[in-house]
């Protein structure tokens, strides 16, 4: 990577690039968490690339992205979707405009992650719901790197979300991870009910590219955690929120 991408993987992180086994489970969940709210208008906030997008996209009566970044919010416009160049903490978008948002690995690198959300409730319709995936603060990798005596130091580096927050914080503070009680504080005062929380495992595809038989078994054995208590060790949260109808 050069400098300049590297800037650039601390402060955004990196979309996806290609669609494998992990994303075709990710999309799975997010479709039955909509439960059939992707065929109504959706918003995919902070798109990326646009490959979350373009298959809500097929199922969806209209679906919009918002993006950051210049350069892939046109990497995705060339892919024929409708990406707006926006932060998530101010969306281009009317109140009340969506049936379903997915933010996906967004908020840990969003400025104001309270105000982002607050613009997710303004913008779901009374009944809509946002799929977030937010990086877990109980697994093992810090996967966005740290920065170490003044120098950005990409890759997953072990044990980081375990020391004390602030000590933490100095090390990665490009970015955030987040414990239930942080989904609590986020919402507090908002008119959005969680209706789901899960701690989930990767897949581990790049495991597998190299190693089939034993990363297929990685793969297996790690999400199987997902039912017990070991889940606390998971990759990432999956949180489901319904907008309430306050009127």
């Amino acid at each position: 990577m050069t400098d300049r991408d590297l800037e650039r993987a601390a402060l955004r992180g990196e979309p996806s690039y290609v669609w494998r086994a992990g994303q075709d489970r990710r999309l799975q969940m997010i479709l039955t968490a909509a439960d059939g709210r992707v065929r109504g208008h959706v918003l995919d906030d902070g798109c990326g690339l646009g490959l979350y997008l373009d298959r809500l996209s097929t199922q969806s009566l209209t679906a919009y992205g918002v993006e950051f970044d210049a350069e892939r919010a046109r990497q995705a416009g060339r892919r024929g979707l409708c990406v707006a160049r926006a932060a998530a903490e101010h969306l281009p978008f009317p109140r009340s405009s969506f049936d379903l948002i997915l933010s996906h690995e967004v908020l840990e690198h969003v400025t104001d992650d309270r105000r982002a959300l607050e613009e997710i409730a303004r913008v779901l319709r009374p009944a809509g719901r946002a799929v977030i995936f937010v990086p877990n603060r109980g697994y093992l990798f810090e996967t966005h790197g740290i920065y170490w005596r003044g120098r950005y130091h990409f890759g997953n580096v072990p044990f980081v979300n375990y020391l004390p927050r602030g000590m933490r914080d100095r090390l990665a503070p490009h970015v955030r991870v987040y414990a239930r009680r942080d989904l609590e504080r986020l919402v507090a005062g908002l008119p959005l009910k969680l209706v789901e929380q899960r701690v989930i495992f990767g897949a581990y595809d790049n495991v597998i590219a190299r190693w089939p038989r034993a990363g297929s078994w990685l793969r297996a054995a790690l999400q199987a955690l997902e039912r017990t208590p070991l889940r606390f060790f998971g990759l990432s949260h999956l949180w489901v929120l319904e907008k309430q109808d306050t009127t």
